[in-house]
């Protein structure tokens, strides 16, 4: 079994729900990143030990938060040592609204991954784009690149849809079968 890691910062639970989503589909241990943008004791431990690494941010104007690009900037101690290359890597966000910018999150998510040598992988999901297409089918958002999420600015994180959350612990799935393909 490949061994994942979701790391991810929550400013109001919606992103932790999709967290918590992404790793039940992938068997993964969760880290969370904390208001001030730390890590618990032991986190690097766990991700140098990891064949992949899911991250996850809410967009907040147009990028990751503060939190997470705090670990971002860390990171570039196993960034120098290469620690981290090969590594299977992957993304998801959320925002309140539809589009939110929510695809320049993923790339700087994607970035990241390539800066430390990784393989990155999308949703490989057809998007739910068709008349009959409703609001809580798999993909609903139409993106390829890493699970998106979408929760109304008024809404609380138990209120999250359905479709969003299976959509993201689908993905978790596949991140976590293609992870096994790649290490086998």
């Amino acid at each position: 079994m490949a061994n994942v890691v979701v790391i991810y910062h929550s400013g109001y639970g919606h992103t932790q729900r999709m967290a918590q989503s992404v790793a039940e589909g992938a068997g993964a241990e969760l880290i969370a990143i904390d208001a001030e943008g730390n890590l618990p004791e032991g986190a690097w431990d766990t991700l140098n030990a990891a064949d992949a690494i899911i991250m996850g941010s809410p967009t907040y104007m147009g990028s990751v938060s503060w939190q997470f690009k705090k670990f971002a900037d860390a990171s570039s101690k196993p960034w120098f040592s290469q620690a981290w290359k090969d590594k299977v890597f992957a993304g998801f966000t959320n925002s309140a609204s539809m589009n939110g910018d929510k695809l320049s999150t993923l790339h700087y998510l994607f970035t990241l991954a390539m800066q430390h040598g990784g393989v990155w992988v999308g949703t490989g999901m057809m998007a739910a784009n068709t008349k009959a297409a409703q609001r809580n089918d798999l993909n609903y958002l139409g993106t390829f690149a890493g699970a998106m999420a979408q929760s109304p600015s008024d809404a609380g994180a138990a209120e999250m849809l359905q479709g969003d959350l299976d959509t993201a612990r689908s993905f978790g799935q596949r991140v976590t079968a293609l992870t096994a393909k790649f290490r086998g």
